[in-house]
């Protein structure tokens, strides 16, 4: 069995061929005596910069392992490496029915593993395909017109598709190198197997969903795009079919909700059907950029350095004021900000980057927590109605043509001011941000800016520029269900995702997608 050394130290001007030899020489070894040896893991340790260290874990072979082990027992870094046991799929053959709505993360994985079962799969998304949605988007930023069926968060893909492509995830599971196996299957950089903090950029991501759809159609997925998902049908206490936009039925024994979370139409047509939802926090705030090679600085002590990636940083304050948490969310390093709108005389921001995060500028979410009490009722959709009233205000605010509403952030605070620099398309207009945001919000910000340049020395700067509103940070709501993953209210009907309140970003909506999917394996296997 190999052995896994974590915590192995390069410095920047140091090469990966010297890992052998520092392995080595930490282990008591000759250089010799390490075989077939890899990076497992790489990342970044700038806690004493300038003096930034490039930290790795990597696995290797030896004539004798136990004796290695035995040898260097205090090393807490060493240890043998185990392969984690991944589901085994075993085909089956009962022809149970299954639709999946919705083409993010969730319903991509778990229609490629219900199909990898060798069950019938009909996969309906209500956008377009990624190749044509891209020029839509590209039109909106442009300056054309909104399509409210394919934008930045409804097509193939989902919202991550126009995202970071970040891979990380606070969900400790197994199936995490499978998922991401899948993406450099698909088409993603084989670093990100190895990566600490994995992403894949927007622009690789539209090839790795081109490829992922050729998976699924080879697999015999019947794959329907401009398909919305309008209605529920139920025969025997249990969903037997989904009804189309355009009246059209797929019959179905198991349905697959995954609906992304700005699906509004969608928990609006849930909570009519009686489906059991609920009101569910969230966050909101606004958007921030700075100079690139300014939060490089501030990280890394280096502006710009070959060997480094562009910055990203984490930021959190517990408000003891309002009692709310404020941190950075979805941060983009070397990216753009978004316009991110999907209903008509809305503005919502979000962030994007390339794979290579070569931008001038990063950006990050600074949001607010907001809670059910925020909301103006105690129904389900209340959240949905907050999120949309500041979204209209935003829209307002920018001139009613979807740009965004801007502000330099040191005018946002009253100490000053300075020029309005962003990366927003298809642009921005000067305003007090005050004005889309809920007071709450805008004191809780303001009180928590401060605190944020006590961990990032420069952070507060006349060059950073404040776009909003940032809104769609996670679901207003979620569809409950049970252990067995199916909704409380309506046998059949499996909700997935983020969407449906149960993930947060990419990696842990697929994760979520593949749970769903066994649930149904499981199910369809007693049927046989």
């Amino acid at each position: 069995m190999p052995l896994r050394l974590r915590e192995v130290p390069l410095s920047l001007e140091q090469d990966e061929t010297f890992l052998p030899d520092i392995i080595a020489r930490e282990l008591g070894l000759k250089p010799g005596e390490l075989k077939d040896w890899r990076i497992v893991r790489r990342g970044i340790d700038a806690r004493k910069k300038p003096r930034v260290l490039r930290i790795y874990t990597v696995e290797f072979s030896a004539a004798d392992e136990g004796e290695i082990l035995r040898r260097n027992r205090g090393n807490r870094n060493l240890e043998s490496s185990v392969t984690p046991d991944l589901p085994v799929v075993a085909p089956l053959t009962g022809g149970h029915r299954v639709l999946v709505a919705g083409m993010g993360p969730a319903g991509l994985f778990a229609a490629l593993r219900l199909a990898q079962y060798g069950l019938p799969v009909a996969l309906v998304e209500r956008g377009r395909p990624v190749e044509d949605r891209v020029g839509d988007v590209g039109r909106f930023w442009s300056g054309g017109g909104l399509d409210p069926e394919s934008n930045v968060q409804f097509g193939e893909g989902g919202a991550g598709t126009f995202s970071d492509g970040k891979l990380t995830t606070r969900v400790n599971h197994p199936w995490t190198r499978l998922v991401l196996q899948h993406l450099v299957d698909f088409g993603a950089p084989e670093e990100i197997l190895i990566q600490a903090k994995p992403h894949v950029g927007t622009d690789r991501l539209r090839q790795v969903l081109i490829n992922f759809r050729l998976e699924l159609l080879r697999l015999g997925v019947d794959i329907r795009y401009r398909a919305k998902l309008a209605g529920l049908e139920t025969a025997g206490g249990r969903i037997c079919a989904g009804v189309m936009d355009d009246g059209g039925e797929f019959a179905c024994d198991s349905l697959v909700l995954a609906p992304g979370h700005s699906a509004r139409d969608t928990y609006r047509m849930l909570h009519a059907a009686g489906v059991r939802l609920e009101g569910k926090p969230f966050a909101v705030g606004l958007r921030v950029e700075h100079p690139a090679e300014l939060i490089n600085s501030i990280q890394y002590g280096h502006p710009c350095h070959p060997s480094l990636p562009a910055a990203e940083y984490a930021l959190t304050y517990n408000d003891p004021v309002s009692g709310r948490g404020i941190y950075s969310f979805c941060m983009c390093p070397g990216g753009e900000v978004v316009i991110a709108s999907s209903e008509a005389g809305g503005v919502v921001v979000n962030g994007m980057s390339h794979q290579r995060r070569g931008g001038d500028r990063s950006n990050s979410a600074l949001v607010a927590t907001v809670r059910r009490s925020d909301f103006d009722g105690d129904d389900p959709l209340a959240g949905v109605r907050f999120q949309r009233l500041w979204e209209e205000a935003a829209f307002r605010t920018g001139g009613g043509d979807y740009r965004a509403p801007a502000q330099n952030l040191m005018a946002f605070l009253g100490r000053g001011g300075g020029p309005i620099a962003s990366t927003a398309r298809p642009g921005v207009t000067e305003a007090d941000l005050a004005e889309v945001l809920p007071t709450f919000v805008s004191d809780a910000l303001r009180r928590a800016l401060p605190q944020f340049e006590r961990r990032m020395r420069g952070f507060l700067t006349a060059e950073a520029t404040l776009t909003g509103v940032e809104t769609r940070t996670s679901a207003p709501l979620r569809i409950l269900r049970g252990e067995n993953g199916q909704s409380v209210s309506h046998p059949g009907l499996y909700p997935a995702g983020e969407g449906a309140g149960y993930a947060g970003g990419i990696m842990s909506a697929a994760l979520d997608g593949l749970r769903i999917a066994e649930q149904i394996a499981i199910i369809a296997g007693k049927q046989e």
